[in-house]
């Protein structure tokens, strides 16, 4: 059987992160380690709500098949949502997926030849690596500073290199927590249009900025740009829809590759979805989520500066899910999440975040998704760990 495989599945292995989180299942670790929205933000019994309405009221058409696009009225709600944001989007440019995860995919699959170079920031989404591994590109990365991308060193790449795509999370960055300025986001467009480069703009945590001003998408400069969007973060993950954003030209590709995946996302959840939209004050809702995560965050940093060592360096999101740690150099997280774990504490080594298995150094926090009480206790247990792990780099 194993020489029956196709080549590409020897390069793509198993999500790191998704063994990592079914080490920290045991109830007794506290885990830091998923990207979990916390569940105190689900709205259960509306959600439940729209359940009854569209059994009740529209049950048999709900349960039918539908349309590859997407419900009309659902994306007629995320089209004139962006309206509102400052962004022009028509429903007929809106593709609803099974989650943004699957976005990736449908890119990958309209988009990349075998060796075609793609743009990936360092570090990056690892799910987005994994996605497009699958069609074996050639990975060129740029670091990313506190404000987004390294332009400059952007633009060698983009002119010595021709890629065809630039993947990027442009707001509360997973892993890193950053957004990009909207100086530097209109530069990009700028670049990305000179150098014919296609952008593929992932945001599912946009909705979720507790400070700070909106900015708005890279695409907002750059028409041709392919945007994400996800229901994930507002409403609930378990659901599993996210969309695409992108051009006529671009729309009918995708379309049919994801015609060719599963005719159609979820038609039962999209119409309970839209329901909920429909006859719920989500912006509401989306506050009660951006207080619970500011909140989080608050003291996950506040206890951070307590217990971590002055050489550990972190970020400071303005919104999102995540903080981004950079330990000195030489220190190993593979070797701190060994040690942690048996404090019964988990965390994401940041290497897997990186295509070419640097970032030996660097690790990734999630704040949302515990207690107070448990990330009072982690982060005092993980600054032990790290402070052992340092006096042990110290003493060799």
């Amino acid at each position: 059987m194993k020489n029956k495989f196709a080549n590409r599945m020897s390069k793509t292995p198993r999500s790191f992160v998704r063994e990592i989180l079914k080490v920290s299942e045991n109830p007794e670790i506290i885990s830091f380690a998923g990207g979990l929205p916390n569940p105190e933000s689900f709205p259960v019994e509306s959600i439940s709500k729209a359940v009854h309405h569209v059994l009740s009221k529209n049950g048999s058409e709900a349960l039918q098949y539908s349309t590859t696009e997407g419900y009309r009225p659902l994306r007629e709600y995320i089209s004139k949502r962006y309206d509102s944001q400052g962004l022009k989007v028509d429903p007929d440019e809106i593709l609803i997926t099974n989650g943004s995860q699957q976005c990736l995919d449908l890119v990958g699959k309209v988009f990349l030849n075998k060796k075609d170079t793609v743009v990936m920031e360092s570090p990056t989404y690892l799910a987005a690596i994994q996605a497009f591994n699958l069609y074996e590109p050639v990975f060129k990365t740029v670091p990313l500073m506190e404000d987004g991308i390294d332009l400059e060193k952007l633009e060698e790449v983009l002119k010595n290199e021709n890629p065809k795509l630039f993947y990027a999370v442009t707001n509360f960055h997973n892993p890193t927590g950053i957004t990009y300025s909207e100086k530097k986001r209109k530069k990009l467009a700028a670049l990305l249009k000179e150098y014919d480069t296609i952008l593929v703009e992932d945001n599912p945590y946009g909705e979720i900025r507790f400070m700070g001003e909106n900015i708005l998408p890279v695409k907002s400069w750059l028409d041709d740009g392919i945007l994400f969007g996800s229901f994930s973060k507002i409403v609930s993950p378990g659901m599993r829809l996210g969309w695409i954003v992108a051009k006529e030209e671009v729309m009918d590709k995708l379309i049919t590759v994801k015609q060719a995946s599963d005719l159609h996302s979820n038609y039962f959840t999209q119409r309970i979805v839209y329901q909920y939209l429909y006859t719920n004050p989500v912006d509401d809702h989306i506050q009660k989520i951006r207080n619970l995560y500011k909140k989080k965050r608050d003291m996950m940093i506040s206890m951070m500066n307590e217990y971590f060592p002055p050489e550990i360096h972190y970020t400071h999101p303005e919104g999102g899910m995540f903080i981004w740690v950079t330990l000195p150099e030489g220190i190993s997280s593979m070797e701190l999440f060994d040690m942690a774990l048996k404090e019964n504490v988990a965390f994401v080594p940041g290497e897997a975040f990186f295509v070419d298995g640097s970032g030996k150094n660097t690790m990734r926090l999630n704040f949302t998704n515990s207690d107070d009480e448990n990330i009072q206790k982690g982060i005092k247990s993980l600054g032990k760990s790290i402070k052992e792990l340092l006096a042990k780099l110290k003493a060799v």
